[in-house]
């Protein structure tokens, strides 16, 4: 699905919509494939559940009073609370229950801390006791009982008081956590919100797309039915000369035209054709020597810029010339004056036309037995004479009424076409 830039750069408005929209139908084509793929997939997958053994799970929806399956939807029932503050509600209470759960295991690793260190502590202090042997230095064991029962009482008071402290600590932590929990629910929430949102704008863009797509596509049905009627109306009148037998035996040999016994050559340069093996073409224009090959043992027999009247050169026919020369000559030209030039993008000829407000250029498919413009003009000619006398009777595209009135010629000696004869 990719179109040289190049290439693309030579057509009009009109060519790209056409275009467009043939690769348009190309990947709906693609994408209607891939999804009926996707079906028979899924069918396959439904026929397996079919026969999987009887005791394998499965699930029974709950159903209302009218058979369908009940559904609740949270905060419109009567006496709900509306959407919102039961989600507010929800989050901060899943957030005071996370947190309180880490304050508890918290809690339970600083107890057995607590109770580790004053366990330690008074077994240290027992056996300092019974080291120094104060039971013996003490003569009232009563009085060593009352040091050691002040001295638990001490340990415990701190003990209780170090509790405390840590509970504080503890809790004060806990609501900061339970804070930092709703804020994360509360972003996350957000960020669902803001994705909901982008989605609802993707399928707005979407629903966009298929609109211009169907736009695209009336305006393709209607350029062809008008060009069908234009061609209809030009066989009717008569005046454009053999579009009645385009393809029957359209190829002109030694130097005859169809339908014509004679033709004149052009009095100037000698129209050579070359003779030998036929040569393989590649599948597109690389050096401006291919295009002069290409025209002379391609184009030369089939007559291609010949005036059918004087056997010459037409005075519309021009060379391998650029786009900017093309416009330099047609500057000063009234509207409707036009050349034909050798394409180098593409096996053919470029028509260009000088119109009101500045030029147009219309890319001329010559690759196979006949000659037509890219993606515009549907009828086939079989000549490039019988193209521009067609177009000299009918306009190239209805929405532009480009008819061509007026042929640009020569303003150089040598012509600029010479090299393509010699």
């Amino acid at each position: 699905m990719y179109i040289d830039p190049d290439l693309l750069a030579e057509l009009n408005e009109e060519q790209k919509q056409i275009l467009f929209y043939k690769m348009r139908e190309e990947q709906i084509k693609r994408w209607h494939g891939w999804d009926a793929n996707l079906d028979k997939g899924v069918s396959k997958m439904k026929i397996k559940a079919k026969f999987q053994h009887n005791n394998s799970k499965h699930i029974q929806w709950l159903q209302g009073a009218d058979g369908d399956v009940w559904v609740w939807i949270m905060g419109e029932a009567q006496g709900d609370k509306p959407y919102e503050l039961i989600c507010e509600e929800l989050m901060a209470e899943r957030a005071r229950q996370q947190a309180q759960k880490e304050a508890e295991e918290q809690w339970k690793k600083k107890e057995a801390e607590i109770e580790k260190k004053f366990r330690d502590a008074m077994a240290k202090e027992k056996a300092r006791i019974v080291a120094e042997k104060w039971k013996v230095e003490i003569e009232d064991r009563k009085a060593a009982k009352q040091l050691e029962k002040k001295f638990q009482e001490e340990l415990k008071r701190r003990e209780d008081e170090e509790r405390r402290k840590e509970e504080e600590q503890i809790r004060q932590r806990e609501e900061l956590r339970a804070k930092e929990l709703y804020l994360s629910l509360k972003i996350a929430q957000q960020q669902n919100q803001k994705n909901e949102n982008e989605e609802e704008e993707w399928k707005e863009q979407l629903r966009k797309s298929k609109e211009a797509d169907e736009d695209r596509k009336h305006k393709a049905r209607w350029a062809r039915a008008e060009y069908h009627h234009q061609s209809l109306r030009a066989i009717q009148k008569g005046k454009v000369a053999g579009l009645s037998n385009l393809f029957q035996s359209s190829m002109l040999t030694d130097g005859q035209e169809l339908g014509q016994e004679n033709v004149t050559v052009y009095p100037l340069l000698k129209l050579h054709v070359p003779v030998g093996k036929s040569w393989e073409r590649p599948s597109r224009p690389i050096s401006r020597d291919i295009i002069i090959r290409w025209f002379k043992e391609e184009q030369i027999p089939r007559q291609a810029g010949i005036d059918k009247n004087t056997g010459c050169v037409a005075l519309w026919f021009h060379g391998i010339i650029t786009r900017e020369m093309a416009e330099e000559l047609l500057m000063n030209k009234l509207e409707g004056s036009f050349l034909v030039r050798v394409s180098e993008k593409i096996w053919g000829y470029t028509l260009s036309y000088r119109h009101q407000t500045g030029f147009k250029h219309f890319l001329v498919d010559a690759s196979s037995d006949y000659y037509s413009f890219l993606g515009v003009d549907p009828n086939r000619h079989a000549t490039l004479t019988d193209l521009v006398d067609f177009h000299k009777e009918e306009v190239i595209t209805s929405s532009g009424g480009e008819l061509l009135v007026e042929p640009c010629g020569q303003v150089k000696t040598p012509p600029d076409y010479s090299m393509l004869f010699e």
